[in-house]
């Protein structure tokens, strides 16, 4: 790839020049419904100790999961109906509001790190259109 969108502190972009794009707090995806929903935040702990909505196993780069009790998940449509069916929770950037689906609510997570999303390329890049990519999401 040319060029690519990370969010620290997840995604590792030593080796890569970077940009920063944005810098948000998290929140926690519960199905709606959940007495958790009707609270105005929540900490790390509250979530992180559910044991009737476990966080997803996201797959690692060789393809295996991590173990623990949460559902194996690949996509975030299969997370979200997994959300939706009361069988997960999840912690994301709060952009993860934004078109939330129905049988979902969002609460901020007040002591979850920022995520910062950055725009990446190789340093050895010499692409014009790479540059013109990265000034006009710097400007964004």
């Amino acid at each position: 790839a040319d060029v690519a969108l990370l969010h620290r502190p997840f995604d590792d972009t030593a080796g890569f020049d970077t940009e920063e794009l944005h810098t948000e707090g998290q929140v926690a995806i519960l199905p709606a419904g959940h007495p958790l929903g009707t609270r105005a935040e929540l900490r790390l702990a509250e979530i992180t100790g559910l044991p009737d909505l476990p966080l997803p196993r996201w797959p690692r780069p060789d393809g295996t999961f991590p173990d623990g009790p949460g559902p194996q998940v690949r996509d975030h449509t299969q997370l979200t109906q997994l959300i939706a069916l009361g069988r997960a929770c999840a912690i994301v950037p709060q952009t993860g509001r934004a078109g939330l689906a129905e049988g979902l609510t969002a609460v901020p997570v007040v002591d979850a790190p920022p995520v910062t999303t950055v725009i990446a390329w190789p340093p050895h890049s010499r692409s014009t259109a790479v540059a013109g990519l990265v000034r006009a999401a710097t400007a964004l």
